[in-house]
């Protein structure tokens, strides 16, 4: 439901569960992501929503949250990457409602049996009346997104389990769904954002209250081991898109390679962090006939960034870069052109090149590639087609967007310490 590429998506969601090497510890939560393949959709529609994600990103920093255990939740694969979510249960007993997971939003939301609209029909609708733990609030609520679709409703208090961790949270219950998010597979949204970001001031994220430290930054009944959401997106091209995950309060160390590298929040709302610079491969990309790997070529072409910022948001499907710096990346691509109503298309070839040959954005210091067969995102002219999507767009003039795309190939941690927000990146390993 949230606007990512998917606004027009249909989907019956299959289950599987999350296997683990060891048992989760007490304090985590993990909830796993699953692979449903059948489905079709269609790429221009999602196109023009995916463009209208961000009409206006302008956020102030605030003051957020803190230390303490684990959940896991798996994920829903929306073939082929497009978007993931999980299950989660609210009220006593449990009712289980399919929320994406959203770094770029903050707020809790999903249908009520009192909203009567096709929208709602369509999918899983929370109700209050079989709920022991449920408490009224009734603040109106309401959110917009950029394409016009929105949803509203009443503010609600729950008991909501994240993969075994459970808290007592504020959400929004929708009373009303536009038409436009009919066909969302997911029912809802599961905002992992800054407390900036809500649609209600005085209410806190559900980090918050997992973490919930006192002002002196020790833990006062925080129910995670550690002030952390760690993510693994599956990637359908090297994984088949299984097993992905979120993890709450701890982080998976067999699914990266090498160390974390930590790069600091530089404003709170979005997981916001300053992008050093970006760099392109040079051609051709055969590494026998490449000059660059003769001595007589730098491999790769740097363009630095001194004042651009990007956001990690685990709620958009591609990396969406300025006009300028998508027009750097794709000249660098033989046969990227330019579709004015797609947006950048590559061959789909580019999928048989191997993964040394990808771009990089540099954060902190240090590159975070994505390899140019991810960049052959999904082919527009059928599935055997020649001509695909391109896994990065342009026109995002402020800040650009590191989504799925860059997280598929990065394993994210987004560490909430009230003192030094940051989010942890290191290559992902399947």
């Amino acid at each position: 439901m949230k606007l990512t590429l998917l606004l027009s998506l249909a989907l019956a969601a299959t289950t599987t569960s999350f296997s683990n090497a060891t048992p989760l510890d007490d304090g985590i939560g993990a909830v796993s992501l699953i692979l449903n393949p059948d489905y079709v959709h269609n790429t221009p529609t999602q196109i023009q929503k995916l463009n209208k994600r961000y009409p206006n990103i302008k956020i102030k920093a605030g003051e957020g949250p803190v230390p303490a255990g684990t959940g896991e939740v798996g994920l829903v694969n929306v073939n082929p990457d497009l978007e993931y979510y999980g299950a989660v249960k609210v009220g006593t007993p449990a009712q289980t409602l399919n929320l994406i997971f959203d770094t770029g939003s903050s707020d809790i939301w999903f249908p009520s049996t009192s909203c009567s609209t096709a929208a709602c029909k369509d999918h899983t609708r929370f109700n209050p009346s079989k709920s022991s733990t449920y408490k009224k609030d009734n603040r109106p609520w309401k959110i917009e997104y950029g394409d016009g679709s929105f949803a509203n409703g009443y503010l609600a208090s729950e008991i909501v389990n994240v993969g075994g961790v459970s808290v007592r949270q504020t959400v929004g219950l929708a009373k009303n769904v536009s038409e436009k998010l009919k066909d969302s597979p997911e029912d809802g949204i599961f905002g992992l954002g800054f407390d900036a970001l809500l649609s209600v001031k005085g209410v806190n994220t559900f980090m918050d209250n997992a973490i919930a430290t006192s002002g002196k930054n020790k833990t006062k009944g925080g129910v995670l081991k550690q002030p952390v959401v760690s993510v693994f997106l599956p990637s359908l091209r090297k994984n088949g898109g299984r097993n992905g995950h979120v993890l709450f309060g701890g982080i998976d160390h067999s699914r990266y390679n090498g160390q974390l590298h930590y790069v600091p929040v530089t404003q709170k709302g979005f997981w916001q962090v300053k992008l050093d610079a970006f760099k392109t491969p040079t051609l051709p990309f055969n590494k026998t006939s490449n000059p660059a790997h003769t001595g007589t070529k730098p491999a790769w072409i740097e363009h630095v960034t001194p004042k651009q910022d990007a956001i990690l948001d685990t709620g958009t499907t591609l990396i969406i870069l300025s006009t300028s710096a998508a027009k750097e990346i794709h000249s660098s691509i033989p046969g990227a052109t330019l579709d004015p109503k797609l947006g950048y298309l590559v061959p789909c070839s580019l999928r048989n090149i191997p993964s040394s040959s990808a771009i990089g954005f540099k954060l902190n210091g240090k590159y975070f590639k994505v390899p140019l067969a991810d960049l052959a995102f999904e082919a527009v002219d059928g599935e055997t087609g020649k001509t695909c999507l391109s896994g990065v767009q342009g026109g995002q003039e402020g800040l650009w967007i590191l989504g799925d795309v860059f997280i598929k190939n990065n394993y994210c941690v987004f560490d909430y310490s009230p003192l030094n927000p940051r989010v942890g990146l290191a290559p992902i390993k399947y």
